[in-house]
């Protein structure tokens, strides 16, 4: 399994923590978010990793430098400019050693969860694209159809809504949330490269549902957390030891 990890982010809603370090480093339970998510991955069976940096950058590789997690793990250096999670994600496929057509796990360093990451990952080893979600509380939603093919999103507070097609039914569709647990396939580097320097990459999701397989993957039992404010650090300690 090869696994990119987003850590580039500013952090601010981690402020004042993140005014002297980068948001992967930050601690939960006395360990840092990186290292939470570095051991889940391997422990799924990543292989080869890829990590971003921008925030801090030079912390985040001297933390990998002096710790061995037992895979090769490359630093996609964001340094000089932060690409967003588009621009980040063309930058970093092309750091992966294995040179096959296997899809590459993306995680988010914030999020702690009990996502059955190897499972997500071989279930969608021919797919564009795959991204996990589930049914949670949110104002945010993605759309899909009765196959889980992605359709659209739609904030359903100010009906703001980008990708559906003007014949598509929305109450024929299906709204679930997204977990910043996703899959891409190395196949999709060319749509990739018709996208800027920088782009969210729910953008290019929502841009290209159409013309790529980018399915939907619900997991019923999906316990997750963000952890990205502050106020959310000490319940996230106790939330690891309950998974």
């Amino acid at each position: 399994m090869k696994a990119l990890v987003f850590a580039a982010g500013l952090g601010t809603r981690l402020r004042p923590l993140t005014d002297s370090m980068p948001k992967a480093l930050v601690p939960v339970d006395g360990v840092p978010l990186l290292t939470h998510t570095l051991r889940r991955l391997i422990s799924e069976g990543a292989t080869e990793i890829v990590v971003n940096v921008h925030h801090f950058a030079e912390q985040i590789v001297d933390f990998l430098g002096q710790h061995d997690f037992g895979v090769p793990i490359h630093v996609s250096d964001e340094s000089l400019r932060l690409l967003d999670t588009g621009g980040g994600l063309r930058q970093a496929l092309s750091l992966f050693e294995q040179d096959d057509d296997l899809p590459v796990l993306i995680h988010n360093v914030d999020i702690l969860s009990n996502a059955p990451l190897r499972a997500f990952y071989e279930a969608h080893l021919h797919d564009d694209a795959a991204l996990m979600v589930s049914e949670r509380v949110t104002s945010r939603k993605l759309y899909f159809d009765h196959t889980m093919l992605l359709r659209g999103w739609r904030h359903e507070e100010t009906g703001e809504q980008r990708g559906f097609l003007p014949t598509d039914d929305l109450s024929q569709l299906r709204p679930l949330a997204f977990s910043g647990i996703h899959l891409v396939s190395p196949r999709i580097a060319e749509a990739l490269s018709r996208y800027g320097e920088c782009f969210p990459v729910m953008h290019f999701y929502l841009s290209e549902c159409h013309s790529l397989r980018i399915v939907g993957h619900e997991v019923p039992s999906l316990r997750l957390m963000d952890v990205g404010k502050t106020a959310a650090l000490g319940q996230a300690a106790e939330f690891l030891h309950t998974l």
